[in-house]
């Protein structure tokens, strides 16, 4: 009995301390490093367990001695390392060296194909404005018609206002989107579309310049998509809160403003998520001088808020649901009213205390609602993308005085989107030499829209159009290097208009000028079909070609014609859509840590729309007449060492009328295309400073040349939108610091040396009311963390 007992006890003992070293837990130390310098709060996953490390590098994880490691560590900029170790059998310090990745090629963008590929392989000029960069504009300003002026070349100078008229993409309308869902309304382009949503829930904003078939009805000059946050799903529950306070350096009083941010995200199961809330409400804007800047359509005194949600479902691994939703308000509540300038003398305009006439003016709400379905692995491999979308807007704006039947008026626009859109990708050949991918689908939309007065009268109708586009694009690779996409597009597009009686117009000594008499309405139909093609060719880095041809539709803005209807019936007015074709030649270029583009393009269109100024009349109208807009854009960065990068660009823009339509641009009655489409050249600069891990600083540069292209009228001014445009300088400093590796801190000084200076639209527009300076020194402060 004994001797069995004891071998029982010893078995078990065996057994037992076996067990004690498959539990032993050892420690896992390390350092996070480039070839340069330790990498910050990398993160770090072994196996199912994550860290983060410190702002040295430093981490340490406890891991069971009894494992494979499998280690896989990531940090911004950088590509992601994996590796596998043995199972430990002590404690253990390792050295992790990181990889910076080329950030160009890092990119990805979607909006020119609606799938996800390199701007390399785009076939076209492509800005891509970061999360990074998103972040380093929202520290000093989150306006994003800054933002996209500042960042995006060939983007017009933003005013500084709630309205984006003149803010355009090489002189044509362009499509604004949020993930693809459009926000502008081809029947009454109020040009207030830019600010839909507010950048702090964006992943990217993409600007694709020149027409596509992807895209169709608006996106005349080029789109900007909107590319809404992707959840951070390697946490359960993580969330960032941002507070930011903002004020005049030039005159403190009564110029302080604050901004929150509170977002929430992570991945629970099959389930992500993100859902986020944004209050802001800025102070009075107050000029180089200390004084209020005129609050016509001002963003000072403006309240602003947005909500947002994005919901994803992924029931197996090549499908996924996703439900988002997009709330944004941003009204203007001004304490002030508007001192009128005086363009003859110079004078800016301004405002004085007094309630301002008519209701809060800019966007008083705008509801997205988008669900999308995707499944990968269908027949021949094929991928299927549904997405159903809804958009309701209203926007509101200032009030007119004396202008409707002797008295004042204030507009609003309405626009109510409903859409749905199938789009499906079929792989048809991969070799190892040919790749050729075939898209297509269609699109399909319902879009209401009229912009009556507040009062209840009808200044334009309401307009209900059905769109409906099939379409298709082949992508091919040959070599590996030579990319060819060719596309085809079909428009059908039904607007009915209701019956409506105009409004009889009055200039300013209460004369008639338009009299008030009833046009029928009927149905206006519109069939085209859009082509595009396009050739890059990426062998060599040092050089990467290409050239593109494509063609743009847009039905004009029937509201604004309708409006000023000088007959009785709408088949009497020039509703003419226009097609534009687009021309375009660039290159890329690539050395060491040099990167250089440039491209010259060229549209035409044998039909434009033009608002020009009736001085008769002082109202503004709309001439139909051939166009031909042409110029180029250069853009360059230099990445000098690991502190250092400079970056810079320059835009130009041309456009002419052919106004006896001849098929000249040259003859003495041909005109250029006015500052509202066409804007002066614009330099954008910019250097980055990163002397530490925690410490980086960025000067931001944002130039626009004069441009003087018409005469003055007989009393010494110039006409509406033919204003000239005198050169100005604006710089804007960031600098942040990380306290930790969830906290940081930010300081933003926009306009740093005081520029006193009138933005390029107060010039070209040339009307009393719109003559405002810019914004003067101002500070924003603001602390972010993240947990």
């Amino acid at each position: 009995m004994r001797p069995k007992l004891s071998s029982l006890l010893t078995i078990c003992s065996l057994l037992i301390l076996s067990s004690i070293a498959n539990s032993q837990v050892l420690k896992l130390r390390g350092l996070i490093k480039d070839s340069l310098s330790a990498v910050p709060y990398a993160t770090i996953q072994v196996n199912q367990q994550k860290t983060s490390g410190d702002a040295k590098g430093h981490f340490e994880i406890f891991v069971p001695a009894s494992e494979v490691l499998r280690i896989k560590a990531s940090a911004t900029g950088y590509e992601t390392l994996t590796l596998t170790l043995s199972p430990l059998l002590k404690d253990t310090v390792v050295t992790l060296m990181l990889k910076r990745s080329d950030l160009a090629l890092a990119e990805v963008i979607i909006s020119a194909s609606r799938k996800f590929e390199s701007p390399k392989n785009v076939v076209s000029s492509v800005s891509i404005v970061s999360k990074k960069k998103l972040e380093t504009e929202i520290a000093v300003n989150p306006d994003l018609t800054s933002i996209l002026a500042n960042q995006v070349p060939g983007f017009a100078p933003s005013a500084q206002s709630g309205s984006n008229v003149g803010q355009n993409l090489r002189g044509r309308p362009m499509l604004v989107m949020i993930d693809g869902v459009s926000q502008s309304s081809p029947l009454r382009n109020a040009e207030v579309d830019l600010r839909s949503i507010d950048p702090s829930v964006l992943q990217q904003i993409e600007v694709v310049k020149g027409a596509t078939a992807i895209y169709g009805n608006g996106a005349a000059g080029g789109l900007v998509n909107y590319v809404t946050l992707v959840p951070d799903t390697a946490k359960t529950f993580g969330g960032k809160t941002d507070i930011f306070l903002n004020s005049s350096l030039v005159k403190l009083r009564n110029s302080a403003g604050g901004r929150i941010s509170q977002m929430f995200y992570g991945k629970v199961n099959k389930f992500d998520y993100v859902v986020s809330g944004v209050a802001e409400q800025t102070g009075e804007y107050k000029d180089a001088k200390g004084d209020v800047v005129g609050p016509n359509y001002s963003l000072g005194e403006t309240d602003t808020y947005n909500a947002f949600a994005k919901i994803g479902f992924e029931p197996t691994k090549n499908q996924r649901l996703q439900l988002v939703y997009n709330y944004y308000s941003s009204l203007q509540n001004s304490n002030f009213t508007l001192v009128n300038g005086n363009l003859a003398t110079g004078q800016k305009a301004t405002g004085v205390l007094g309630k301002p006439l008519g209701i809060p003016t800019r966007a008083k709400y705008n509801h997205n609602v988008h669900l999308s379905y995707k499944v990968d692995s269908l027949f021949l491999k094929t991928s299927l993308t549904t997405d159903v979308y809804y958009e309701k807007r209203e926007d509101v704006f200032y009030v007119s005085l004396g202008r409707f039947d002797g008295g004042d008026g204030q507009s609003l626009a309405h626009n109510d989107k409903k859409g749905i859109r199938l789009f499906l990708q079929t792989p048809l050949v991969k070799t190892n030499t040919i790749h050729a991918n075939l898209s297509y689908g269609i699109d399909v939309l319902k879009d209401k829209t009229s912009q009556p007065l507040v009062d209840g009268r009808v200044w334009v109708p309401t307009m209900d159009m059905t769109n409906l586009a099939p379409f298709a694009q082949a992508d091919v690779t040959l070599v590996r290097d030579l990319v060819l996409k060719t596309g085809f597009r079909f428009e059908r597009v039904n607007i009915d208009v209701d019956d409506y009686r105009t409004l009889r117009i009055t200039n300013a000594t209460g004369a008639t000028v338009t009299p008030s008499f009833d046009v029928t309405g009927g149905a206006l139909k519109y069939n085209t079909g859009l082509f595009n093609a396009g050739l890059k060719y990426n062998r060599h880095e040092l050089f990467s070609p290409y050239v593109s041809f494509s063609q743009g539709f847009s039905v004009m803005d029937i509201g604004l014609a309708l409006r000023d209807a000088k007959v009785n019936s709408i088949d009497k007015i020039n509703t003419d859509a226009v097609k534009v074709n687009n021309y375009e030649a660039g290159f890329g270029s690539r050395y060491k840590g040099l990167n250089f583009s440039a491209s010259a393009y060229r549209s035409t269109s044998k039909l434009g729309i033009e608002v020009v100024y009736d001085p008769a009349t002082a109202l503004f109208n709309t001439n139909r007449s051939p166009e031909k807009i042409y110029g180029f854009e250069l853009a360059a960065s230099y990445l000098l060492n690991r502190e250092l990068t400079i970056a810079g660009s320059y835009s130009y823009t041309e456009g002419k009328r052919d106004v006896n339509s001849n098929g000249k641009y040259n003859d003495p009655e041909d005109t250029y295309l006015n500052g509202r489409r066409i804007s002066a050249p614009k330099i954008t600069g910019s250097i980055a400073y990163a002397p530490l891990q925690v410490i980086d600083i960025t000067l931001n540069y944002t130039g626009v040349v004069s441009r003087d292209r018409f005469v003055k009228n007989s009393t010494g001014i110039y006409n509406g939108n033919e204003g000239a445009v005198k050169a100005y300088n604006l710089f804007n400093l960031i600098a942040g610091l990380r306290v930790n590796k969830s906290t940081r801190i930010s300081l933003g000084v926009e306009n740093l040396f005081n520029e006193d200076y009138f933005p390029a639209r107060s010039q070209w527009f040339m009307q009393p009311g719109f003559y405002s300076k810019g914004r003067g020194r101002a500070v924003n402060f603001g602390i972010s963390v993240k947990y």
